[in-house]
C-alpha cells in the first residue's frame, strides 16, 4: 500500500507540471505563435499609457526576449521558491509559490487566491454533503421501489434538476426564497459572512447556494446511484446474504450500497476537485467572492498572472481529489484490497 501510494504521488506531481506546460504554453506559446511579439506581451505589464521604449525595457526586463523554455524554467521556478520581478524603480521578490502580479493591482496573486479560497471551500463541501446524503438516498429508495410513484416523480425531478442550468435555478431561488419576501431563508446575493466571525450567519448566506448547487448535482447523483443499486441487487452475493438470512436492511446498506458505491466515488472526488477550483456560475449568480467569481473578473479584465493562477490552482484540486479517490478505493470496495 506504501508503494502504491507513492507511485500515485510521483505521477500526482507529474501531472502537475504537464499542467504547468500546458498553461504556459497556451498563455506564452500560443500568442507567438498568433503573431505576438515580446513588446506585446510585456505592454500588459507596463500600463496602456506607457511608450515604445518603456515597452521594450519592460520586456528585457521581464525576460519576454529569451527563449520559451528558458521562460518556462523561470516561470516554474518562481512556483517552487519564489521569483524576483524587476519592474523598474526597484525589484520586488514574490515568495513562492508565485503565480506573477495582477496587471490592475500590481499585488501578488497567490495571496489573493488564497483569501478567496475559503469561501469556495465553504459552498463546495457545504453543497457536497447535501448532494451526496440526498442524490444517494434517493437512489436507494428509487431502485428498492422500481416502478414505483415515488421512482418515477424523483427521476423526473433528477432530470429537471440536471437540465435546468443553474443560474436559471439561482435566479428562480433568489426571487422566490430571498429579497425580504415572506419565504425568505436566505440573506440576499453578496453578502458572505466568514465562517471564524459569525457561524449562524456564514450558514445563513450560503443555504440558497448550497440547495441550488445541491440540486444540479444530486440529480445526478440519484440517478447513477439508482442503476448501480439495480444491478447490484441481482448480482449472486446478495441472493447468498439473503439466504444466510441477513437482515433487509444490512443487504441493502452494507453489501448492496457498498458495491454501488465505486463510480459515485470517483465522480464525486472530480466534482469536488473542479469546484474547489471555482464554482464560476453559482458564484457569479449569488456574487460570493470566490475563485470562480475572481476567475471570471480575472478574463474580464485580461489579467493574465490572474488567470494563470486559477487554472493551475484549480489542476491542483483536481489531481488531489483523483489521488484521494483512488486511496479510497480499497475502503469502499474490498475487492480492491484483495486485487
Amino acid at each position: 500500500m506504501v508503494t502504491y501510494i507513492f507511485k500515485r504521488l510521483i505521477w500526482a506531481a507529474v501531472m502537475l507540471t504537464i499542467v504547468s506546460i500546458i498553461t504556459f504554453a497556451i498563455f506564452f506559446l500560443v500568442p507567438r505563435l498568433a503573431g505576438a511579439t515580446p513588446e506585446s506581451l510585456a505592454a500588459r505589464y507596463v500600463g496602456r499609457t506607457a511608450n515604445a521604449e518603456q515597452v521594450q525595457i519592460a520586456a528585457e526586463k521581464l525576460g519576454f526576449n529569451d527563449p520559451l523554455v528558458v521562460q518556462y524554467g523561470r516561470f516554474a521556478k518562481g512556483i517552487v521558491a519564489g521569483a524576483d520581478y524587476d519592474y523598474g524603480p526597484g525589484v520586488e521578490h514574490c515568495p513562492a509559490p508565485c503565480f506573477g502580479y495582477s496587471f490592475l493591482t500590481r499585488l501578488p496573486v497567490w495571496p489573493d487566491l488564497l483569501d478567496r479560497l475559503p469561501v469556495t471551500m465553504s459552498l463546495a463541501f457545504g453543497a457536497a454533503i447535501i448532494w451526496v446524503l440526498a442524490g444517494v438516498a434517493t437512489g436507494v429508495v428509487s431502485a428498492l421501489k422500481r416502478g414505483s410513484f415515488f421512482d418515477r416523480a424523483a427521476m423526473t425531478i433528477a432530470l429537471g434538476g440536471v437540465s435546468l442550468p443553474i443560474f436559471f435555478t439561482g435566479i428562480v431561488s433568489m426571487v422566490v426564497f430571498s429579497y425580504g419576501n415572506p419565504f425568505s431563508i436566505t440573506a440576499p446575493g453578496g453578502s458572505y459572512t466568514p465562517l471564524l466571525d459569525d457561524p449562524v450567519a456564514w450558514a445563513y448566506s450560503l443555504i440558497l447556494p448550497w440547495i441550488t448547487l445541491a440540486f444540479l448535482y444530486a440529480a445526478g447523483y440519484a440517478r447513477l446511484t439508482r442503476a448501480g443499486m439495480l444491478e447490484t441487487m441481482n448480482e449472486d452475493y446478495i441472493r447468498t446474504a439473503r439466504a444466510k438470512g441477513l437482515a433487509e436492511r444490512t443487504v441493502v446498506l452494507k453489501h448492496g450500497l457498498r458495491g454501488a458505491l465505486t463510480p459515485l466515488v470517483t465522480i464525486f472526488g472530480l466534482d469536488v476537485g473542479l469546484l474547489l477550483g471555482g464554482a464560476v456560475l453559482t458564484e457569479s449568480t449569488y456574487s460570493l467572492p470566490g475563485m470562480g467569481k475572481y476567475a471570471i473578473d480575472a478574463i474580464t479584465n485580461q489579467d493574465l498572472p490572474k488567470v494563470m493562477g486559477v487554472v493551475l490552482f484549480a489542476a491542483f484540486f483536481v489531481v488531489v481529489a483523483n489521488l484521494i479517490v483512488d486511496l479510497l478505493y480499497a475502503v469502499v470496495d474490498p475487492r480492491v484490497r484483495l486485487a
